[in-house]
């Protein structure tokens, strides 16, 4: 008696619509994501010395670098707060976001020699590189408590705000939304137009002094703060001040302001994506 195997086909169509988020397909391949955050991360680092330690190396570099010439040579405010904390504690959140937009900023180029050859959904790419970038910001938040804690049993001026503490977390989740959402708008468009590629890293720049990393909010006037709240990293950056210090200026309308330009990049980015995505393979 013969038997026929049975046939098992899967037919793959164009996503429909101006937004086609399939979050039950993303959860299929949820053991490709966690192969991509590993194999990011274990490539970062091969054939180096220190591996993982450049993770706690650079920030200490550029904390002490901006001390010594914003703290001490140009005497910027750093709203009373020891200079060499405020500009760690002022890097936390910038260098998670950094480094989510400089790795996954330009995901179909980097990626095209598996994108054109093997089906999944692409945005496990970035989404990769978001979870992955956890493991960086995890060890630079351990290296700052090792100097902010010592400091806080003896301060007088300044103490930590639990309760802004306790919404840290909500603060890291936005910054890895708008990451996110940045690095998709960002691939997006340098599918089409390369020179994003080239211009991502000075615009990386231009944000950081855009961002109050080196200086506080309260040290802008009236005009620059209301440009400076339009950054939806701008209450990330101070709310990591007021939570570990309690000094900073964070209120609900700056907040509002972020959360909504956060989701509006994020909607913005996950469109650009899924357009560049559906012509990638024409153009690569």
């Amino acid at each position: 008696m013969n038997q026929t195997a049975p046939t098992h086909e899967r037919v793959l169509r164009p996503r429909r619509g101006i937004i086609a988020l399939d979050l039950a397909r993303l959860w299929h391949y949820r053991d490709l994501l966690w192969v991509l955050v590993r194999r990011d991360f274990v490539a970062r680092f091969q054939q180096t010395v220190l591996g993982p330690l450049w993770f706690v190396l650079m920030p200490l570099m550029q904390a002490l670098a901006f001390t010594l010439i914003f703290g001490k040579g140009l005497r910027t405010s750093t709203d009373g707060l020891p200079p060499f904390l405020f500009y760690q504690c002022g890097m936390l959140g910038w260098s998670y976001f950094a480094n989510v937009l400089g790795t996954s900023g330009n995901s179909f180029q980097a990626n095209s020699a598996v994108f054109t050859k093997v089906y999944f959904p692409r945005l496990i790419v970035p989404l990769s590189v978001v979870i992955g970038s956890l493991a960086p910001f995890v060890l630079q938040v351990l290296v700052f408590l090792a100097f902010y804690v010592p400091a806080a049993l003896g301060a007088t001026a300044w103490h930590a705000n639990y309760l802004a503490l306790a919404l840290l977390p909500l603060a890291v989740a936005q910054a890895a939304v708008f990451a996110l959402g940045v690095s998709l708008l960002t691939s997006g468009l340098s599918a089409k137009y390369r020179d994003l590629q080239h211009g991502l890293p000075f615009l990386l720049q231009l944000w950081m002094f855009a961002t109050p990393v080196i200086y506080p909010l309260s040290n802008l006037g009236p005009t620059a703060r209301a440009v400076a709240a339009l950054n939806p990293l701008t209450p990330i950056a101070e709310g990591f001040r007021v939570a570990f210090f309690g000094v900073g200026t964070v209120n609900a309308r700056l907040c509002a302001v972020s959360l909504a330009g956060t989701l509006l990049v994020f909607v913005a980015g996950l469109i650009a994506f899924q357009r560049a995505e559906r012509t990638f393979a024409d153009t690569v």
